[in-house]
């Protein structure tokens, strides 16, 4: 079946291509989820208006995630973790613990999109990568600091 591509589809190819796709694969994942029509003579003529209605729905996306953005980088989450001799911190600040963090804020971040190498394992600040958009990237401040004891010391 001839489809033509309302959206990328990563496999597939890039907005307005017009490929060749099994039946079932269009009918039943690809036009439901509107991400394709049948390659119609109509449809082929009106391919024009499929690429700027993709265009205006990017740059809504794109301004979106430019605020989400211009929010994370105003604010700065604190891990707060158990430390013992020489400061050595017990555990360590992944990237589930950040997106918890985040949600308290307010922030739905998904852990995937916390770009976090390797968990957080020492006392200090660390900036780490989050990812908003396809090519949106907010730079958030962690706080890694030590629990506070209920008998006063430090």
């Amino acid at each position: 079946m001839r489809i033509i591509l309302k959206d990328d589809v990563e496999p597939l190819g890039k907005v307005g291509e017009v490929i060749e796709v099994k039946d079932g694969y269009a009918r039943n994942y690809l036009i439901p989820r509107n991400l394709a029509v049948s390659a119609t003579k109509g449809n082929l003529r009106a391919i024009n208006e499929i690429h700027r209605q993709k265009a205006i729905r990017d740059n809504k996306k794109k301004r979106e995630a430019e605020k989400l953005k211009d929010a994370l980088e105003k604010i700065s989450c604190t891990a707060e973790v158990l430390v013992g001799e020489e400061d050595r911190v017990f555990g360590s600040v992944t990237s589930h613990n950040i997106a918890g963090m985040l949600e308290e804020k307010g922030f739905k971040i998904d852990r995937h999109d916390i770009l976090l190498e390797e968990p957080l394992k020492a006392l200090g600040v660390y900036t780490v990568p989050v990812k908003i958009d396809r090519d949106v990237i907010a730079n958030l401040k962690i706080w890694v600091v030590k629990k506070g004891n209920k008998e006063g010391e430090e």
